[in-house]
């Protein structure tokens, strides 16, 4: 199993962006160093506890910073940008980056990053991203077209051979995407499985993770593609210690337990999927708390403790996935516990989990 990292990020609100931004090319920098194969940085313009708007800019930075792992934002927001801006943004970076660039795509799910774009009905932002996508396919293939659209117009002019067009190709000629899944069944991950994207799925439960895998099958035998779950990305959090009491209080005291209590809880109840993460369905929401959660969702704990408890894991799902992506935290006042976390989870854990072989068809 690969370890990567989902620089959400979630960071305390009174932050400042310069913390904010130093503290994720930081993270990104020692994930380079430690081993991560993949660093995602995801695009909020409004929300206070993720606050990167352009998460091209964390990437930028660090291209030049690291030289194993690989960048991508997670995702931007496809009915918040004009489609040809993008795609010439993105193949430039994915030019620096030099095949280290992979692009994940959304529609947005939150509405006041759509109000502040002037949408106020929200239905509409999957159409958008269908059209973005169809756009910025056309412009990474550097050839002359027109196209009207419904949400668009764009276009590529013909070459001239006094003035020559730069190469907007994306490096290697195509573009590596990818999709988040949140909701079980997830339209998201079955487009994932119809266009060949990476499925990303960020945790809600045992039942919403099988969904996924099973759509992700479905979609791409579909689509005539071959499907296992090495390309599957399974977005939870984990905490690695010297000791299991180390480990939790590292969690519930730190800045995963904050981040939790003030906003990814009232985050999965207002979409509704806080219910799939409980591990008997006659448990209050409101008894759910940091011990709790320690226990039951996140994955806490001494090397051999995370290791069992992740073979647990898979034997509930049927066998393993090809990529962890644990959550970066607010670890900015006392850095070195976590980023010793982040290095046991890939160093001493993952190494040690049973090689029950990532091509496991799902």
């Amino acid at each position: 199993m690969q370890v990567g990292m989902f620089q959400t990020p979630f960071v305390r609100p009174e932050r400042t962006p310069r913390q904010v931004f130093e503290w994720a090319l930081r993270q990104a920098v020692h994930a380079d160093k430690i081993g991560f194969s993949e660093y995602w940085v995801g695009e909020h313009g409004t929300l206070n506890w993720e606050g990167i708007p352009s998460p091209e800019l964390v990437i930028a930075a660090a291209a030049l910073q690291t030289s194993q792992i690989k960048f991508g934002p997670l995702a931007h927001l496809l009915p918040y940008h004009h489609p040809a801006t993008l795609a010439i943004q993105t193949a430039w970076l994915s030019q620096i980056l030099e095949g280290r660039y992979m692009l994940g795509v959304a529609t947005g799910a939150y509405p006041t990053d759509a109000a502040v774009r002037g949408i106020k009905d929200m239905s509409g932002n999957h159409a958008m991203m269908l059209e973005a996508i169809d756009i910025m396919e056309r412009v990474w293939k550097g050839e002359p077209f027109e196209f009207e659209g419904q949400f668009w117009n764009a276009g590529f002019p013909q070459a001239n051979p006094n003035k020559p067009l730069r190469d907007v190709r994306p490096w290697g000629g195509t573009m590596q995407m990818a999709m988040t899944g949140l909701s079980a069944p997830s339209p998201s991950i079955g487009f994932a499985g119809t266009h060949g994207f990476l499925p990303a799925s960020v945790y809600a439960g045992n039942p919403f993770l099988r969904s996924h895998f099973e759509t992700y099958r479905d979609t791409m035998k579909a689509a005539g593609r071959e499907s296992d779950r090495s390309a599957h990305r399974v977005v939870r959090d984990v905490i690695v210690a010297d000791t299991d009491e180390e480990a939790r209080k590292l969690a519930t005291e730190g800045g995963i337990g904050l981040a939790w209590k003030e906003y990814i809880k009232p985050t999965y109840e207002r979409f509704g999927v806080l219910q799939g993460l409980l591990h008997d369905p006659s448990v209050d929401p409101a008894d759910v708390d940091a011990d709790y959660l320690a226990e039951h969702v996140w994955i806490v704990g001494s090397v051999e403790t995370v290791r069992q408890k992740m073979e647990a894991w898979f034997g509930e799902l049927g066998g393993p996935f090809g990529t962890l992506l644990v959550y970066s935290h607010d670890y900015i006042d006392n850095p070195e516990p976590w980023e010793r976390s982040m290095e046991l989870l890939v160093k001493e854990v993952a190494p040690k989990l049973s090689d029950a072989k990532q091509t496991v068809t799902t």
